[in-house]
């Protein structure tokens, strides 16, 4: 079992940046976060594999960078141009899927216990 822990959210206003951090308790060939509002289900944001390979959702591409440090086992999320909508739980997630379906897997089993990221227009 992978333990995630995640730091990193506050509030800040739009247009502002936050990374978000998400340590890993072992050695993982796919990581991920995903974000939730109250009352909806948890959607993926950016996932990344072990090449380094990544997908993101259409809402924050070009605004957010997920990147690994393998040698440390650390997953950031870089936010840019951040928008109220962007509010949320952000949780980070990984896994041992292999190359493209990582890119595209919502059925992670792990998860850290979310950072919170409010943004004010």
């Amino acid at each position: 079992q992978v333990q995630l822990a995640e730091s990193g959210g506050d509030s800040v206003q739009a247009g502002g940046s936050l990374r978000l951090s998400c340590t890993i308790s072992t050695n993982v060939l796919c990581a991920a976060w995903f974000r939730q509002i109250p009352g909806k289900e948890r959607e993926p944001v950016a996932r990344i594999n072990t090449v380094g390979n990544t997908s993101y959702d259409e809402s924050v591409k070009a605004r957010f960078i997920i990147s690994k440090d393998n040698a440390k086992n650390i997953l950031y999320l870089q936010m840019n141009n951040l928008k109220p909508e962007d509010t949320a739980m952000y949780f980070c997630t990984a896994s041992w899927y292999f190359d493209d379906y990582c890119l595209r897997a919502n059925d992670f089993a792990n998860w850290g216990q979310g950072t919170q990221v409010t943004v004010s227009s």
